[in-house]
């Protein structure tokens, strides 16, 4: 790895100060006595042992184990848990949810204009959770706000919270941030939500789910859970998600190569944005632990070479 990419990243984090809306994100509501443990029986992480008030990151997969969905998962309520994910996924993945109840008391449904989404950045998401650790949650007048985990900035790291409120609710204090600045510290913590170009791409190892919360290994089933399970236990996991520096925009879902292989495809990027300095972009990028050796190249094997920047936390195995 070199260190060029990330020599002067310390002093971007200056621009991460503030608050951002997110229109790209939805909310489904279930809701009934069995709403817990509806989604804990469908789900990858433990909703039936969640407290109220609290969160957790979970996926939702096929029968392969590969993802359909994923979300921020907060139960507000006994009777009520809310899933933020990609609003784009939102109405497949409340269909197929729905087809799942048959007899569970659980109603499923958008609830998206019952809230307004806010991302907080910096000192914003500081004051709604001065300590918050990833996945803690905050209650204060019918607002509920979720630690996420951090955008880390060469020795700097930046809070990170999502924050939902009623439409009537007023905006928590902040500068406005474009959701560019939010995609960007996004791409920086390593984590992210399912989108449409990753749809069935990935078991949820591949973005690194296991190692942030987002997967329980001693719950019970839930579809997909068999080949997740093998993933982990079996040593058949051959993907992790990276971080990368890249001189040329990269898109979700495009192809990346290595000169070892030129001929197939090694790895896909999850989630790309531009440097708010305007130096180059920097991905998530889930590919082969082999390629990752032999270095990664954008669109074909003779493309812009990825600097491979620091993981922001550390993988479950290597813990």
């Amino acid at each position: 790895m070199t260190t060029s990419a990330t020599a002067s990243i310390d002093h971007l984090a200056l621009h991460l100060q503030g608050v951002a809306g997110l229109p790209h994100l939805g909310v489904i509501q279930a809701q009934g006595e069995d709403a817990a443990n509806f989604l804990h029986n469908q789900l990858s992480n433990d909703v039936l042992l969640l407290p109220v008030g609290q969160s957790r990151l979970a996926a939702f997969c096929s029968a392969k184990g590969r993802m359909q969905a994923s979300f921020v998962v907060i139960k507000t309520a006994p009777d009520t848990v809310l899933l933020v994910m990609s609003l784009d996924l939102l109405p497949q993945t409340l269909k197929r949810l729905s087809m799942f109840v048959l007899r569970a008391k659980v109603k499923m449904s958008d609830a998206t204009g019952q809230w307004q989404l806010r991302g907080l950045l910096g000192n914003s998401a500081r004051a709604v959770l001065p300590q918050g650790s990833p996945w803690q949650t905050a209650i204060a007048d019918g607002v509920h706000a979720v630690s996420l985990y951090p955008a880390v900035l060469g020795d700097t790291q930046v809070p990170r919270a999502l924050w939902l409120g009623a439409p009537s609710q007023a905006q928590p204090p902040g500068a406005e941030l474009s959701t560019e600045f939010w995609d960007w510290a996004e791409v920086m913590s390593g984590v992210t939500l399912v989108t449409p170009p990753l749809f069935e791409a990935f078991v949820p190892q591949m973005l690194n789910y296991e190692s942030v919360g987002g997967v329980n290994f001693k719950k019970g089933c839930y579809p997909g859970q068999e080949v997740v399970a093998r993933s982990q236990f079996r040593g058949t996991l051959k993907r992790r998600a990276a971080l990368v520096h890249s001189p040329v925009a990269l898109a979700a879902g495009q192809d990346v190569f290595t000169p070892a292989d030129p001929e197939q495809p090694c790895a896909t990027v999850v989630l790309s944005a531009a440097r708010p300095d305007g130096q180059g972009f920097d991905a998530l990028v889930s590919g082969t632990l082999e390629s990752l050796q032999t270095g990664w190249r954008a669109g074909s094997s003779e493309g812009e070479a990825l600097e491979l920047l620091p993981l922001p936390y550390a993988l479950l195995e290597d813990i």
